[in-house]
């Protein structure tokens, strides 16, 4: 199934920040990396579940979005003050030069955690735990984004989220009607997103 492939492969690609070395870390570093951490940790909490492995569990799915939302948008950036690069930081300087770009991926993020939390009711793709009235729901909101969910060929459109963010008009309401699945790769997405362009690399 496509979208178990596609949270196997982001949550092990790119959200490895519970693995990062905290180790002489102080201050503000200290506090943004253990809550990337937390965020971390939350993520490969939910992803058994996303991917089939576990028993589905809405309410736990539920507490880990709201956790991972409240670490998300301005409680994530307040974190990186400019200049804020002392060793072990692994932010890099790019952060505050597309400064713009990095706050609105921390806001999509708060977004998408959001829009989590209220599809974690919805189920996973092909029905589980679907009413009728919200799969035809998933209809409509495939047809009002102009076809650009996630398909096979595609796992994110053009117009959704070609540099890990979704559409300004895109709010937690309309992620929250998605079957929870589709909600968490969106959210994994920007994620990695951020991760990959902001954060270098270990040796």
């Amino acid at each position: 199934m496509f979208y178990k492939t596609a949270i196997t492969a982001l949550a092990l690609a790119g959200l490895t920040v519970g693995a990062l070395a905290h180790t002489g870390a102080t201050g503000v570093v200290k506090e943004r990396m253990d809550a990337m951490k937390a965020m971390g940790e939350a993520i490969k909490r939910i992803k058994p579940m996303m991917a089939g492995e576990a028993a589905y569990d809405a309410a736990a799915i539920r507490t880990e979005a709201q956790a991972i939302a409240a670490d998300a948008g301005t409680a994530m950036t307040d974190k990186f003050p400019e200049g804020s690069t002392a060793h072990p930081s692994e932010t890099l300087p790019r952060t505050w030069q597309e400064w713009d770009r990095f706050t609105s991926l921390a806001a999509q993020l708060e977004t998408a955690a959001e829009g989590l939390a209220i599809a974690a009711g919805n189920g996973l793709q092909g029905g589980q735990h679907m009413t009728d009235n919200q799969s035809g729901m998933m209809g409509g909101q495939s047809n009002m984004m102009g076809g650009t969910m996630m398909t096979g060929d595609s796992m994110m459109g053009d117009g959704m989220m070609g540099n890990g963010m979704a559409p300004k008009r895109m709010t937690a309401d309309h992620i929250g009607q998605m079957p929870a699945d589709r909600a968490f790769v969106m959210l994994t997405q920007t994620c990695s997103a951020c991760h990959d362009r902001y954060r270098q690399d270990d040796d």
